[in-house]
């Protein structure tokens, strides 16, 4: 959908509650409600200071999560406090719509050039299938924005945080800190109104049958733990 094709219905209907996107509920008009100043005037303010919420509010693990239907509703999320890029993006795009910012979820496969041995033994490879991002409408045009690993982690793994200023697209920095190369876009599954559950869960058991502990759970492990010992462990 390019940016002068937007009508107000289809904005309209990307301010709306959805199964996973529940913005309506009590814990996310609370994330919501905690993460917001007075001086947030605009919705360019209110989507910075909501995607900093997400990026350093939630935790980000691989390890362990949920991703039963009722585990990937944004309050969910939120009350468990973690999850991965989908969970995180999930998190925002619902934020958003709640004050009023129409939002969507991208997807894509990409190639993360510094995972740990074990992601890698587990992923089958270094690329990582169904990697969520999401879709901000501000001032007239559709940004992409990533609140997906928190300052701790980024710092441990020495990768630059992605910021966001609510003008220009935040998408992964192709290299770390050290030169290295970190990640790239290999192909777009495109952008959705909604969580497209069974396209992404069935996607990733496919792409990464390894990673699940159980039909709806992640092998547990840890990314932190993994800095230290270089992932070696199982």
């Amino acid at each position: 959908m390019r940016d002068q094709d937007v009508h107000q219905a289809d904005l309209d209907k990307l301010r709306q509650p959805t199964e996973f996107l529940d913005h309506d509920s009590p814990v996310v008009r609370r994330f919501v409600h905690d993460a917001l100043r007075d001086e947030d005037t605009t919705d360019v303010q209110r989507a910075v200071r909501l995607y900093y919420a997400v990026r350093d509010g939630l935790l980000y693990e691989v390890y362990g999560a949920d991703l039963s239907r009722s585990g990937l509703r944004a309050s969910a999320i939120i009350s468990a406090g973690t999850g991965f890029c989908v969970h995180k993006s999930l998190v925002y795009a619902a934020a958003l719509r709640a004050v009023g910012i129409p939002s969507r979820l991208i997807f894509g496969d990409v190639r993360n050039h510094l995972a740990s041995d074990r992601l890698r033994r587990l992923v089958g490879g270094d690329v990582f299938c169904f990697h969520s991002l999401t879709s901000v409408f501000l001032e007239g045009r559709w940004l992409k924005a990533t609140p997906v690993f928190n300052k701790l982690l980024c710092r441990l793994y020495r990768i630059a945080p992605l910021d966001f200023d609510g003008a220009a697209d935040s998408m992964y920095h192709p290299f770390d800190q050290d030169g290295r190369r970190h990640m790239e876009f290999l192909h777009m599954h495109g952008e959705f109104d909604d969580f497209p559950y069974s396209t992404v869960i069935n996607g990733l058991r496919t792409a990464h049958p390894r990673l699940f502990e159980q039909e709806d759970t992640l092998t547990q492990g840890s990314l932190v733990r993994e800095v230290h010992t270089g992932g070696s462990h199982d």
